[in-house]
């Protein structure tokens, strides 16, 4: 079997068309140079090098071999930097999850610093509801999950800080509350609400559902819809109002109207989950780039 030794030596002969100068070269000793290459042509059958009195040239078959192992040393090292590159997490892949309302928020500045710290990591981005990331995340399809951390500590992961925003109350500026001054959630009591399936968004469908129900009474859900911005898009039609977070305030903001929730409960955290320990190096560096300062 030929390795990339025996090509280093073979690439020096050819390239110096001597052996006491390519002996130097390779700091070593000429004849166990020579040795090898006459070893390396026994091994492929064929002269390499045209010899006389002196190295008169390479043969046809040596000059073929010159150009592929230039070649295939020239991979090798491609290979190698790439593997400590991966191995630093300056390069290989992060598959990131995030809940829609994070776009809104730090995430989009984020994205960006890292693709300018880390040009040779290609980010993969879904978007999710926090209950689907948490499966995601259990399969191995993800290695990082913006998300709404679980109240409780959950086995096998661990959830770092990531961003801060509040639930407020949308609705269409066609909506007679619209041109209220202020309003409260117990204003809402006899509104028909928007919202998304419980199974899919627990962590905002049970804090809306909440902030009702401290208001004293229970959200009338005539329409659901999948995903924030199908839900925010209904509210634009006046369908019904809605809690959303207020980092989306800016979306369809001609049409819909949003209104802070002076409530402690609207108040909630985007963290980044992971199983732990984080075995993507790749994965490592944005996580410790995403730090909180």
């Amino acid at each position: 079997m030929i390795d990339l030794r025996q090509m280093r030596q073979f690439i020096a002969v050819a390239e110096e068309l001597h052996f006491h100068r390519a002996a130097a070269r390779l700091n070593m000793s000429q004849p166990p140079l020579t040795i090898a290459i006459r070893k390396l042509e026994r091994e492929l059958g064929s002269e390499l090098i045209a010899r006389g009195n002196r190295i008169l040239g390479l043969t046809a078959a040596g000059a073929v071999f010159l150009e592929e192992a230039r070649l295939t040393l020239q991979q090798a090292e491609r290979a190698v930097a790439a593997t400590r590159e991966a191995a630093a997490g300056r390069a290989g892949q992060v598959r990131l999850g995030y809940v829609g309302s994070a776009l809104y928020g730090r995430l989009p500045d984020m994205i960006r610093a890292f693709r300018e710290t880390h040009p040779e990591v290609r980010l993969e981005l879904l978007e999710a509801t926090t209950a689907r990331q948490m499966e995601l995340l259990r399969e191995g399809a993800l290695d990082l999950g913006l998300l709404i951390a679980p109240a409780a500590p959950t086995e096998g992961f661990s959830f770092q800080p990531f961003d801060t925003d509040r639930l407020c109350i949308a609705l269409a500026r066609s909506h007679p509350l619209a041109g209220a001054p202020t309003i409260e959630m117990r204003d809402l009591a006899n509104e028909r609400f928007v919202l998304w399936p419980a199974a899919e968004g627990r962590s905002f469908h049970f804090r809306a559902v909440r902030l009702c129900a401290d208001a004293g009474f229970t959200p009338l859900v005539v329409q659901e819809a999948h995903g924030l911005h199908a839900v925010l898009s209904l509210v634009a039609v006046d369908a019904g109002i809605s809690i959303v977070p207020e980092g989306m305030a800016s979306f369809r903001s001609d049409r819909i109207a949003y209104r802070p929730i002076k409530s402690p409960a609207a108040a909630f955290g985007l963290s980044l989950g992971f199983r732990a320990p984080v075995t993507n190096p790749a994965a490592g560096q944005f996580l410790s780039a995403s730090a909180p300062l």
